[in-house]
């Protein structure tokens, strides 16, 4: 079993901060990797951010030198700094991991970016 709880959402206005923890716990040996998804209102929830278990990013197009992924293997935790934020990065943002076939979640953090 694997647990996955987000957190450090929260309201901001444009051009500022935020940074997303993910504290993962569980059964969490030969994890093959982490990501961040997110999903606004009426649209798909889409990649964001993910990192492998060697350490390789990967960003969509839309968040490059915006935000970075990192992670703390001795907390078990995978962080989203997310810099110069946009309206449109309004979402609710979920934790992934996967480990073979199996896809673990979080409950997901609301950010909204709004003046």
């Amino acid at each position: 079993q694997v647990q996955l709880v987000e957190s450090g959402g929260g309201l901001v206005q444009p051009g500022g901060s935020l940074r997303l923890s993910c504290v993962v716990s569980g059964i969490i040996f030969r994890l093959g990797g982490m990501g961040w998804y997110r999903q606004a209102p009426g649209q798909q929830r889409e990649l964001v951010a993910a990192i492998t278990s060697g350490g390789n990013t990967n960003y969509a197009d839309s968040v490059k030198g915006r935000f970075t992924i990192s992670r703390d293997n001795a907390k078990n935790t995978v962080f989203l700094q997310m810099n110069s934020l946009k309206p449109e990065d309004t979402a609710v943002y979920y934790c992934n991991a996967f480990r073979g076939r199996e896809n673990y979640w979080g409950r997901g953090t609301q950010v909204t970016v709004s003046s």
